[in-house]
């Protein structure tokens, strides 16, 4: 083995356990420090719950940092300080907007705390997953019922009575006091019965159909599954009303074709399919010639119902910011509608500048560039299409999101991971990355020895043989 190898190797089999600690004191001084400035920024005094707050928030991220240290000790020690960084910072930051009178703010005053309640409830789940799963190939079992599952979830917003529609969406249910967005635990579960799917058929997708300007677009025969996601993708976009969902899906199933054929046909054929469902939207559905008319010309429809509002005041208040922000407390970020949620980088970009987007941004490439790294050390093709999948998942959806918020793309109506107020998205979003860890654990961990004198490994550790029943 060469010295790169080697050098890889030995950073592959190092746990880390010390670094992710200091990183996670870095991360409580970011989401403590900006709760803290909120305070400063908006009431002139530290907030007085400060030693409270900061108490639960540190124990929420400590009981995460032991459960890896117990059940995950190889497993990435990066990714926990990021997700705690994000979403204390976005803790502060709509804790920031609550404490505004004004405008669509003055309404609610416990986002933050409900936020916060939601956290606890992810943080509760990140555990249980790395307790209950210890090997992440198990889940190759649930192939075809993780995809049922998730359709069924998809359809729960449009049944009767439990169905709930905000703003034109149909991706709500009302589950007792609380609405819930079942498309969340779908996406999750979509990507495990892709990569179940693909790890087990990729060979035959792979194979090479005719020929055209130096891509080798796939048979015929093979564009079952590509034309059922599409449609799955249609449906969302049809009878849920809802284009971030119906692109996200899409997205990520051609992500995973591709990653498991290395065949840029499918990128061809996909990317096609995608321009001529647009195409089509755009030509039926009033919703979607909305969302592009305002892209194209914001300012033609900043009067109108629904209109460009919110994306103009978003753009005004980034443009106020400038690079380094107005400070907390002297932006005035309520005036734009659903600022905690849709549009809180419109929100950070305001009070804390371009450098704050900047660096928000930076910390989703790096979560994305973990992912991608788990899947490239991983031992098994599950594994590797499995992180490649959850991966795609933060790539695709701050693309989407940030992209319609700076108005590079139309907007599409998701939230922004770890930093948007809103529980489902939340909690699933700390169960994905329970599943990163679990797979960067079991793909950091030293490689077997296979010495007949050395301690007995079960077949599971030694090979890809996963026992499933």
């Amino acid at each position: 083995m060469n010295q790169s190898g080697a050098s890889l190797m030995d950073f592959v089999h190092r746990r880390r356990r010390g670094a992710e600690l200091l990183l996670l004191i870095l991360a409580l001084v970011v989401g403590i420090g900006a709760y803290a400035a909120v305070g400063l920024g908006v009431e002139g005094h530290v907030p007085a719950d400060l030693v409270g707050y900061g108490g639960w928030l540190t124990a929420l991220i400590v009981v995460a940092h032991v459960a890896i240290r117990v059940v995950a000790p190889y497993a990435d020690p990066v990714l926990l300080p990021l997700v705690a960084a994000l979403n204390g910072l976005g803790l502060a930051v709509i804790h920031r907007l609550d404490l505004d009178p004004t405008s669509f703010c003055s309404d609610n005053g416990t986002f933050a705390r409900q936020q916060l309640t939601w956290m606890t409830l992810g943080v509760v789940l990140f555990v249980a997953t790395l307790f209950l799963l210890r090997d992440h190939r198990l889940l190759q079992r649930f192939t075809y019922t993780s995809g049922l599952v998730a359709i069924a979830l998809l359809l729960l917003p449009m049944m009767p009575l439990i169905g709930n529609t905000i703003n034109g969406a149909k991706i709500w249910i009302n589950v007792g006091p609380f609405s819930f967005q079942p498309g969340e635990v779908a996406k999750v579960l979509l990507v495990i019965t892709f990569a179940g799917y693909l790890v087990l058929h990729r060979d035959a997708l792979a194979l090479a159909g005719r020929r055209v300007l130096f891509i080798d677009l796939p048979r015929g025969r093979d564009l079952g599954p590509l034309l059922v996601m599409f449609a799955v993708s249609m449906f969302i976009l049809v009878f849920q009303r809802d284009l971030g969902s119906s692109l996200l899906f899409f997205g990520i199933f051609l992500v995973m074709l591709y990653v498991a054929t290395e065949r840029p046909g499918w990128l061809v054929v996909g990317g096609a399919l995608f321009a001529v469902g647009a195409a089509l939207g755009w030509q039926a559905f009033g919703h979607v010639q909305n969302r592009v008319n305002i892209w194209l010309d914001p300012m033609a429809y900043y009067d109108e119902t629904p209109g460009s509002g919110q994306l103009v005041e978003g753009l005004f208040g980034m443009g106020w910011g400038g690079l380094i922000g107005r400070g907390f407390g002297e932006g005035d970020p309520c005036r734009i509608p659903y600022a905690e949620s849709d549009f809180i980088v419109a929100a950070i970009g305001e009070e804390l500048g371009l450098t704050a987007v900047m660096a928000v941004v930076v910390c989703y490439g790096l979560i994305v560039e973990r992912a991608l790294r788990i899947a490239l050390i991983s031992r098994d093709g599950f594994g590797k299409l499995l992180a490649t999948g959850l991966g795609a998942i933060f790539a695709l959806q701050v693309f989407v999101v940030i992209g319609g918020v700076t108005g590079l793309i139309p907007l599409t109506g998701l939230t922004t991971p770890f930093l948007s107020y809103g529980g489902s998205s939340l909690v699933a979003n700390w169960v994905v990355i329970a599943l990163l860890l679990r797979i960067s654990d079991q793909a950091r961990r030293p490689v077997p020895r296979l010495d007949p004198d050395g301690p007995s490994w079960s077949d599971s550790e030694t090979t890809q043989v996963v026992k499933l029943k």
